[in-house]
């Protein structure tokens, strides 16, 4: 089960960069961390944060973990536009992310 979730968290990374192979700009992070919490853990958020920062530093205006990690707390994940979610939606569909809930039985 730990060997399938790590597995799991290694394809999100990868999704993460086909669908933004120059990085995620900062205005996507909100929208980007709330779709991604409906599928992943706290830990894998937090691990997903560590690789956007690390990635972030290409750009003019780097951004950092403990960054990423406040916006996870903070209330600003639910302050992304529908706008921002079609936006993100779009990269990560992009990139093979399974957007969908599967169904439940």
């Amino acid at each position: 089960m730990a060997e399938d979730r790590s597995n799991f968290l290694s394809r999100t990374v990868g999704w993460l960069r086909a669908g933004y192979p120059a990085g995620v700009p900062r205005q996507d992070y909100v929208a980007l961390l709330g779709l991604l919490r409906r599928k992943l853990t706290e830990e894998e958020i937090r691990k997903i944060a560590a690789d956007l920062a690390q990635q972030s530093q290409q750009f003019d205006d780097p951004i950092s973990a403990q960054d990423i990690e406040a916006m996870i707390s903070d209330s600003m994940l639910q302050e992304a536009t529908p706008e921002d979610v079609v936006r993100v939606s779009a990269h990560l569909a992009a990139g093979g992310w399974p957007l969908a809930d599967p169904p439940t039985d």
